[in-house]
């Protein structure tokens, strides 16, 4: 047994079998007996069934008797080999802090990362995994075909976690474009729940992230176990009951038919697992996944800057008189990047032809791009511009010498989607192509930002070879990424997929940012941005104010509502400055200004989510060292009673006296709907204990109104 100790769980590893088995993942223990833990924990036989009970280990093996999905499926070209079954074949311990996060300690021995190695002699494969414990509970493993002239078809490779049976809740996350990260809560008493994803990217209806809990746990009690799928591409989670009882979750990549041929000595590792405990509740685990990210190198140290964007305000319509005072305007109000978006390049005029043609446009940048980044650099802001390097328009000089660089099957005719096909980037000479004209783009340019946006999904997505193409595609576009940040250290990289659809931890080795959602409908951002704090922290969560009236909705919503909603992320603008008044800029302008006064809390504190009724959303941030919070509650359909709850903010200091105040922000409408408490004006002073379990009276409030509070510790 091994023993590795985390910053808030510990996990147990049995390594008597072929692949480890995780005998404990969750609260921490003291110093276990191997021995006796394993004795423990050994099931009886029982009648009708295999004389030797098949551990649920990290692969679980069917030709052991697992009576479950196999970890490991494939099989030789004659069908031989498709059972295996491993054996020890010793392990490692690293020691040291150089893994970064992937930390742990084990008894008797020091801190690092465990490795296993197990053989199948018969079937001629290897099987390596690695399980670190910091932040997170980090799992991969590796298949190495080791038969010197037989290649080795691999359908799937996944990650298995043992849960225990007091996990019978189920949350997971769905949506659609516009409406991604919706919180989906189900109860889990037996059987087996699927989630798979075929679309080539994380995808808006099916994001890699699943949580148990016991039965009732809320954000802020109750046993959670979470497990993160690290990948872009395809993915396929199972959640089981076996019909003996035991439960457990088992996550990986999704692999078409015949994607990954493993050649004599050939591997294939998996994508890692990252998976979080605790015992206090949804917020408290999610957490672990941000401290994970923040731990990163590559994690962004610097203030995030508000940024403008034009989207929304110019559209494809590029003309420089009006880039430039738009310019004027985002710099008025303090804004501190400006992002051009699509429309800057080829025959781009709309999303019907131009991509993949990546020079600046004489139709539409006669003078090229020196003009507006020189204007935008001179007032102070930095310049970012909006790319889709992993496609292409048919009505595309690129196209027109290249059609069979598109990811597409030869013989049937390609699927268009948004107007566009997927450019092959593991194509050698696709690859290089796109990799010279973004190098030559950044070296030319002052551009310290790229919106790198992937709008469609994989359908038919065959490579060179009509072999399914998506594992090659998404590996290119990681090395894509890495090759650009190597040669331009200083260019961050936004993720975005058509909003919310490519958020995951390994994206996030490579991008500062991510782009949570086309949608900025305040009301609809609400429940999205929510979502998405379960695996991401504010600051790299793309979060615009936008326009009066949404183009995604067409409702209309206050600048106090859409500011309180945009508040909690990578802040933001997306809206047409030049339509506004001289009073609505100066408003504009103080939101912002708000903003940088809570961004270093907002950008380094602990998410907190409160329960409510379903009407109402609030959350917040806490400092680390609960010396300072900014809470927002906001009202999100007509409410049950006139006037909400009391507002319980649990995880503060009990024994800090807190003053609280309101923070005013412009534009809000009159004030509540009824008298308001005296606090509302004047403030009030709660120790942490009575904010947590007696609570904050809020009036009544207007639908689509939110309010932000402060609390400061005295």
């Amino acid at each position: 047994m091994i023993h590795l100790r985390g910053h808030n769980s510990d996990a147990v590893i049995d390594l008597s079998h072929g692949a480890p088995v995780i005998v404990h993942w969750g609260a921490p223990l003291c110093e276990p007996d191997g021995a006796a833990l394993a004795a423990s924990l050994e099931r009886p036989r029982v009648h009708a069934a295999p004389e030797a009970v098949a551990p649920i280990s990290v692969v679980p093996e069917h030709g052991s008797g697992f009576p479950g999905r196999p970890g490991l499926l494939g099989a030789r070209n004659d069908g031989r080999d498709w059972a295996p079954r491993f054996r020890p074949a010793g392990h490692h311990l690293e020691s040291g802090e150089s893994t970064g996060v992937l930390t742990g300690a084990s008894t008797g021995e020091s801190s690092g990362v465990l490795t296993v190695e197990a053989l199948d002699d018969v079937a001629g494969l290897s099987l390596t995994t690695t399980i670190g414990l910091g932040h997170v509970l980090s799992v991969r493993v590796e298949v190495t075909n080791l038969s010197p002239d037989e290649p080795y078809q691999l359908s799937a490779l996944s990650v298995t976690l043992p849960l225990v049976a007091r996990a019978r809740e189920l949350l997971t996350l769905g949506g659609r474009w516009g409406r991604e990260f919706q919180m989906r809560r189900n109860r889990w008493h037996e059987g087996a729940v699927t989630v798979e994803n075929r679309r080539g990217r994380t995808s808006h209806e099916y994001p890699p992230l699943i949580f148990v809990g016991a039965t009732g746990f809320a954000e802020s009690a109750g046993e959670v176990w979470g497990a993160h799928l690290a990948w872009s591409g395809n993915h396929a989670m199972l959640a089981e009951r076996l019909p003996d009882g035991r439960r457990y979750l088992q996550l990986g990549e999704l692999l078409h038919p015949g994607e990954i041929t493993l050649a004599p000595a050939e591997s294939y590792r998996s994508p890692e697992v990252a998976a979080v405990y605790s015992e206090n509740g949804l917020s408290a685990a999610t957490r672990q996944f941000h401290r994970r990210l923040r731990a990163r190198r590559e994690h962004p140290r610097t203030p995030r800057p508000v940024m403008f964007n034009t989207w929304e305000a110019t559209y494809f319509d590029h003309k420089l008189d009006r880039l430039l005072e738009l310019a004027d305007r985002a710099a008025q109000i303090g804004a501190e990047r400006y992002v051009l978006d699509d429309g800057w390049f080829g025959s781009r005029r709309d999303d019907t032809s131009g991509l993949g043609d990546w020079t600046v446009s004489p139709e539409a940048h006669p003078q090229g791009l020196d003009p507006l980044i020189t204007h935008v650099t001179g007032l102070g802001m930095s310049f970012g511009l909006w790319v889709e390097p992993g496609m292409v328009n048919p009505d595309s000089d690129l196209y027109r010498q290249h059609p069979e660089w598109a990811l597409a099957n030869d013989g049937y005719e390609p699927v268009l989607a948004r107007n566009q096909l997927v450019l092959d980037l593991a194509r050698p000479e696709a690859f290089d192509h796109v990799l010279d004209r973004l190098d030559r783009l950044l070296t030319d340019h002052d551009i310290t930002f790229l919106k790198w946006d992937m709008n469609r999904d994989h359908i038919g997505a065959g490579g060179a070879t009509s072999k399914a193409g998506t594992h090659a595609q998404t590996v290119a576009v990681y090395r894509l990424m890495d090759t650009l940040r190597c040669r331009h250290p200083s260019v961050e990289i936004e993720s975005c997929s058509s909003g919310g659809a490519r958020v995951d931890h390994e994206i996030l080795r490579r991008t500062q940012r991510v782009w949570a959602s086309d949608c900025t409908d305040p009301l609809e951002r609400q429940m999205i941005q929510r979502g998405a704090s379960l695996l991401i922290p504010p600051e790299i969560m793309g979060a615009h104010i936008g326009p009066e009236r949404s183009h995604t909705t067409g409702r209309r919503h206050d600048l106090a509502f859409r500011a309180a909603t945009a508040l909690f992320g990578h802040f933001g603008i997306e809206c047409d400055l030049l339509e506004l008044s001289n009073s609505e800029l100066d408003d504009l302008a103080e939101v912002v200004a708000t903003h940088k006064r809570f961004r270093p809390l907002l950008h380094s504190g602990d998410t907190v989510r409160f329960d409510t009724e379903d009407t109402y959303s609030a959350h917040g941030v806490y400092a680390s060292d609960l010396s300072e919070a900014l809470v927002s509650f906001a009202v999100v359909a007509p409410t049950p009673s006139l006037t909400p709850p009391r507002l319980l903010m649990p995880g503060l200091d009990p024994v800090h006296l807190y003053h609280i105040e309101r923070v005013p922000l412009p534009g809000e409408r009159a004030g509540p709907t009824f008298t308001a408490p005296p606090w509302w004006d004047e403030g009030v002073q709660l120790h942490g204990d009575e904010l947590a379990y007696v609570g904050l009276q809020l009036p009544g409030l207007h639908p689509d109104t939110a309010v932000l509070i402060h609390l400061a510790a005295i």
